[in-house]
């Protein structure tokens, strides 16, 4: 195009991007102490037991539970462990300051959906320091596309999905119980702040207490689920026990023990 076309042609108002916030399913990894070798190893194990739910999954580092902070590079060399075991470390979990200053030195965004945990617990929410913007993890190659299911009406104590909900949708219950009256397909996830009640199949991935309600509770007609969640407490099932497969099923905590029975 030359510079005379350039300058007549009609100039797009439309923009190259577009960013949208939305719930992410990023898991948090709690490092209860500094041990990088263990920490590869037992990552290794997990990825080797459940390829379809650990391979290159996105996980959050939270270094919050150690006695101090690790140095830049010793948390350069976790993450280099954490990528050689298989799963892709997207970002740091929200801290203190000094935790998001060494983010923004390793290049990293600072993920505030754990910020919750932190304030629940009764520490202070220290002040964010400022940080960098930092571009959105980009999600593996093989992750399908995850469609979400608005919530109706905050008041409503139950959210209501009475829809198959198919391999690589994610429904979303926000501070409420979720209700599902059809199938839960495989590759397909259920979330609730609350309990989760399916009156179908369970084939895909349960995950209740999503902000740490310890007392929520997992229900399903029939159980043939890939992994149930409550409060972060979690099971996965390559082969599920042949007393409870396919049959009414309920899950909760004890402890930080997830325990299931058939109804």
């Amino acid at each position: 195009m030359s510079a005379r076309d350039a300058a007549t042609a009609p100039l797009s108002l439309e923009p190259v991007a577009e960013i949208k916030f939305g719930q992410v399913g990023i898991a948090n990894l709690k490092l209860k102490k500094l041990d990088a070798q263990a920490l590869e190893a037992e990552l290794r194990d997990k990825v080797a037991g459940a390829q379809k739910l650990f391979l290159r999954a996105p996980v959050v580092l939270d270094l919050s539970h150690l006695p101090s902070l690790p140095d830049l590079a010793t948390v350069r060399d976790l993450l280099e462990r954490i990528h050689r075991a298989g799963m892709l470390a997207v970002g740091l979990s929200y801290g203190t300051s000094e935790n998001e200053r060494l983010a923004v030195e390793l290049g990293l965004p600072v993920i505030a959906k754990f910020r919750a945990a932190y304030e629940r617990s009764g520490a202070q929410a220290p002040e964010p320091a400022p940080v960098a913007a930092a571009p959105e993890p980009t999600p593996a190659p093989a992750a399908k596309a995850v469609e979400q299911t608005a919530v109706v009406g905050a008041d409503a104590a139950s959210q209501l999905q009475d829809k198959p909900v198919r391999s690589g949708q994610q429904v979303y219950a926000r501070g409420r119980d979720l209700t599902v009256t059809a199938l839960v397909g495989n590759g397909a996830e259920v979330i609730a702040d609350g309990s989760i009640h399916v009156y179908g199949a369970l084939r895909g991935r349960a995950l209740a207490g999503a902000q740490g309600d310890t007392r929520a509770r997992i229900f399903c007609q029939e159980f043939h689920a890939e992994l149930v969640s409550i409060a972060g407490q979690y099971r996965v099932f390559e082969d599920i026990p042949a007393d409870i497969r396919g049959k009414p099923v309920q899950a909760w905590l004890d402890g930080d023990k997830l325990l299931l029975k058939k109804l």
